[in-house]
């Protein structure tokens, strides 16, 4: 299901089971759960998905601003009427307007808007190198301040081993101890040179969902992502600057054909980011 705005494009996912995944081929895992076409230049493009809620969306704005509209499921006057939106700028400089307040985003920059804010507008600096901003949005039930994360301000972890092909940063922007959200949870993890997997061991959260969004990735190289319950698990193959969703049955796990990047979103009802059930690898089929 889709619909059209002025400046905007939405889709529709709805919630998929784990017995009704098991027996998607690839075209239907795809249609269910991989999202591309994100970053349309003048264009916000969105998917609202059944798994709590969560909206992922993409504005890549050119030579002239482009307003946030609300859109038919959110039910509102103004998209964050009832919600709280994560962005984060992917791309080239760029700001976002919001309360009569613009904030300027540098890549990898990221800014919270609490709900209620109004009159949310994005805007590129220099329209031949556009911002990319990612958007990440689900219900709120209150108004927290509005905050900017420059990317050197976010809490780095360093793990994994060259040994076992995941030498990673991770970058948690929004976590318990830092800005406050009502349920939004988002960080960024970048690859070392070398290093291609992502979340092994993986494990799974039945108490919330999560996206992903792969970048940094080089035109010719993918990024296979596993999904699927441990015991019946599937994977979609990933092009650069594309997302998958991820129910909480499910695991979320990847390998690539070169290092990567990818910005990984939760929603749900805990935002402890180590709350999580592993799966040992032996179990995973």
């Amino acid at each position: 299901m889709s619909q059209s705005h002025p400046h905007t494009d939405f889709t529709s996912r709805f919630a998929i089971d784990p017995v009704a995944a098991a027996s998607m081929g690839t075209d239907e895992l795809r249609h269910n759960f991989h999202i591309d076409d994100l970053f349309q230049p003048g264009r916000v493009s969105l998917t609202y998905a059944h798994y709590d809620r969560m909206i992922v969306g993409g504005a890549v704005p050119e030579g002239t601003a482009l307003p946030l509209e609300a859109i038919k499921p959110t039910g509102t006057r103004n998209f964050l009427d009832r919600r709280e939106l994560i962005i984060v700028n992917i791309g080239g400089a760029g700001s976002v307007t919001a309360d009569g307040d613009t904030h300027q985003l540098q890549a990898r920059d990221m800014l919270y808007l609490g709900m209620g804010s109004t009159d949310v507008a994005f805007a590129s600096a220099d329209k031949a190198a556009p911002a990319k901003f990612y958007l990440l949005s689900a219900p709120a039930h209150h108004a927290y301040p509005n905050r900017l994360i420059r990317i050197g301000d976010a809490k780095r972890l360093e793990l994994g081993s060259k040994e076992t092909c995941n030498e990673r940063s991770i970058f948690q922007f929004i976590h318990a101890d830092g800005v406050k959200t009502c349920q939004l949870v988002v960080g960024m993890t970048q690859l070392a040179p070398g290093s291609v997997w992502n979340t092994m061991p993986c494990h799974v959260h039945d108490r919330r969902m999560e996206a992903y969004l792969y970048f940094d990735l080089p035109e010719t190289a993918r990024v296979f992502h596993f999904m699927g319950e441990p015991d019946e698990t599937r994977h979609i193959v990933m092009a650069n600057e594309e997302a998958v969703l991820s129910p909480g049955w499910s695991i979320h796990s990847g390998a690539g054909t070169s290092n990567y990047s990818f910005i990984w979103a939760m929603a749900g009802d805990n935002v402890d980011y180590t709350d999580v059930d592993p799966v040992p690898l032996g179990e995973l089929r």
